[in-house]
């Protein structure tokens, strides 16, 4: 398929290249499947080739030649620096720190990065229960910061979770130093209208758009009333390069597209 330059990117194509930009070369990611896979996988094709990607599977160093299509892909384990269990990938990285970045998405997020994939309404008598933590909860915890990536909207984005899976940076008024969770906590949220980051209080705040996008579009989207900065910018769009390098190599397929 020809890409013209200055062909419009999709909201999912500016939220996986701003996601990109989020990973330096050399750093440890936890990968997951999704947009943060695909993410992964376009920073290392471009401006970080030393991306040191492990997958909850178990595959360290990975360095897949096509893009994986789940964590259990048979391509993550060729040219992979070791295949362990997962207990390994938890207790031996993770737990001891050495994560970098991590990267989560879920049903709901709060002002302060809390994110539920537990249930929606109450949880003993749920409208929809969800598939809980997995390895979300712990990744929260533990990286030294943390990348959400999720759809803007008032039912994702809200004024309190249902129920808190993955910590942000205060839960029911505590923060995470008052709660001895080691790791950094969220750094952004990347959506598809626009980024938040997260201020001293560790609340989050609006200091991106995408082009075309307009603060008041971005709060109609947001559950609560939400901080914007003063120095505003404009996040940059994928040229052509990229988004050919997104649609004719890494996903082809559009499988996460």
């Amino acid at each position: 398929m020809a890409i013209e330059p200055g062909q419009d990117a999709s909201a999912s194509e500016r939220m996986t290249y701003r996601a990109a930009q989020e990973l330096q070369d050399g750093n440890v990611v936890f990968v997951g499947i999704g947009l943060p896979n695909l993410a992964c996988n376009l920073a290392r094709a471009t401006h970080a080739p030393g991306l040191f990607m492990i997958y909850e599977s178990g595959a360290v160093g990975a360095i897949p030649e096509r893009l994986p299509v789940s964590i259990g892909d048979p391509s993550l384990v060729t040219d992979s620096l070791a295949v362990v269990s997962q207990a390994d990938i938890f207790q031996c990285l993770l737990q001891r720190g050495l994560i970098e970045v991590g990267f989560l998405g879920g049903a709901q997020v709060d002002r302060w990065g809390n994110i539920n994939t537990t249930v929606i309404g109450s949880y003993a008598n749920p409208k929809v229960r969800l598939p809980g933590s997995g390895g979300a909860c712990e990744i929260a915890v533990h990286a030294r910061r943390l990348l959400i990536i999720m759809r803007m909207s008032k039912r994702t984005f809200v004024e309190k979770c249902d129920f808190i899976t993955s910590p942000g940076h205060r839960m029911n008024g505590k923060s995470r130093e008052e709660l001895g969770m080691p790791g950094g906590g969220p750094t952004r949220i990347i959506t598809d209208l626009g980024v938040l980051s997260f201020d001293a209080t560790g609340e989050a705040v609006l200091t991106e758009v995408y082009a075309g996008v307009t603060p008041a579009q971005v709060q109609a989207a947001c559950g609560w009333p939400l901080k914007t900065s003063n120095a505003l910018t404009t996040s940059a769009s994928p040229d052509a390069s990229v988004l050919r390098l997104l649609r004719e190599k890494l996903d082809p397929k559009h499988l996460y597209l």
